[in-house]
Formats: structure tokens, C-alpha cells, sequence
């Protein structure tokens, strides 16, 4: 079993695929999602590593920095929701166990269940939203960046679209526990509408990998 005191970011690869791999429900598919983005976003952040100190690149300088700043923070912040998404999960399997016998606790567990879901839908759209931020570096890096690295934003992509995918899963089955139905309807659209923008960006990161042309500096 996962130790619940200790971030899946301090695990080893070996012991995260170990723990996801059991029986044990914790982590589960939201938190695979979240580190998949971890991943594409350190992906952005490597790119940007290596178009550093080279002449061919010295003109996208400004994305460059801004680029590996921002997959570094997004690595780091997915892996943070990975952690988020599991103690969510924890959370909503304890409100399931939770008695119900008298009306005063099926009252009670209700309320909490509601609370519990509303908070597992929260967590992967932030997981989605992050797939959106990532996708927009990869997409500001390409044609911007080494061109010997080009097909790792590639694989960015890919891996945003996967992640953001897999993450709206969790918003979605979640969605029919949330009380308050104007806040399920909101999650619902704000989910859709950042997994068209991914898919969108993504191809877009893709075509400019394909052409394998340098473009012009961002402005400003």
C-alpha cells in the first residue's frame, strides 16, 4: 500500500508503478493522469534546456526561459494534483463508508458525499487545465526551440491530450454527486471546453514538429 503520508513525487518510477499496479485503490487512474502530465510538462521544460547557449536559438531566448520556467512549474504543480487526487479519492471512499441507518446519518452522509464529489470533480478539471498550459508551451517552444529535440514536444502533445483525457474521466463520474447542479454544470462545460482547447493547441504543436521550420520570435 501506498504510504499516505509520503508525495508520489518522492517515490521511485518502480515503486509508483508498484503501488498503482496493486490492489489498493490509492493511487488510481486520477493520479495516473496527473503525473502523465507531470511529464509532458517536464518534457517542455527539457526542450527548453537544450536550445540554451546555442547561436541557431539565441533569438527565442525570452520563450526559452519562459517556456522551461513554466514546465517546470507545471511539472511540479501536476504532481502536486496527483497527491490532490488521491486524498480526494481517500476522502470520498471514507464518506462512503460512513453509516446509514438512522435518517440524522443518512442525512449526514448525504451532505458529505455531496462535499466529497464536488472536491473529486475539482481536482482533475485542475489536472485539465494544466493539460491546457502545457499544451500552449509546447506550442510557444516549437519551431522555437532545438530542432534535434523537436519530436519531444511531440510526444508533449501527445501526452497532454492522454492526460487531459483521462483526467476529464474523473470530472465526469463524479458529476451526477455534486449537489449544487448550476457548480456540476460549470465543471461540466469548463472541462469540455479546456479539452477542445488541448486537443486544438496539440495539433497545432504537431504540425509545426512535422514542418521542421524555425518560425519567427514571439512578440514582446
Amino acid at each position: 500500500m501506498s504510504d499516505p503520508r509520503r508525495a508520489f513525487g518522492d517515490e521511485t518510477l518502480t515503486e509508483f508503478v508498484a503501488h498503482l499496479s496493486s490492489a489498493e485503490p490509492i493511487p488510481g487512474g486520477g493520479s495516473a493522469a496527473a503525473v502523465g502530465a507531470s511529464l509532458a510538462a517536464a518534457l517542455v521544460a527539457m526542450v527548453a534546456s537544450l536550445s540554451r547557449d546555442r547561436p541557431t536559438y539565441a533569438p527565442y531566448l525570452a520563450s526559452i526561459d519562459r517556456c522551461e520556467a513554466e514546465g517546470r512549474r507545471l511539472a511540479a504543480r501536476c504532481l502536486a494534483l496527483a497527491d490532490d487526487d488521491a486524498a480526494a479519492y481517500g476522502t470520498f471512499a471514507a464518506v462512503m463508508k460512513m453509516p446509514r441507518e438512522t435518517d440524522e446519518e443518512k442525512e449526514a452522509r448525504r451532505i458529505a458525499l455531496g462535499e466529497a464529489a464536488t472536491v473529486a470533480a475539482q481536482v482533475p478539471l485542475q489536472v485539465v487545465l494544466a493539460c491546457r498550459e502545457i499544451a500552449a508551451a509546447a506550442e510557444e517552444l516549437a519551431g522555437r526551440s532545438n530542432r534535434n529535440a523537436a519530436s519531444d514536444l511531440g510526444v508533449s502533445a501527445h501526452f497532454s491530450v492522454a492526460a487531459a483525457h483521462s483526467a476529464a474521466e474523473n470530472v465526469r463520474v463524479n458529476l451526477p454527486s455534486v449537489p449544487d447542479r448550476a457548480l456540476a454544470d460549470d465543471l461540466a462545460f469548463r472541462t469540455e471546453e479546456a479539452l477542445a482547447d488541448v486537443e486544438r493547441i496539440a495539433r497545432a504543436v504537431r504540425a509545426v514538429v512535422a514542418a521542421g521550420s524555425l518560425r519567427e520570435p514571439v512578440a514582446g
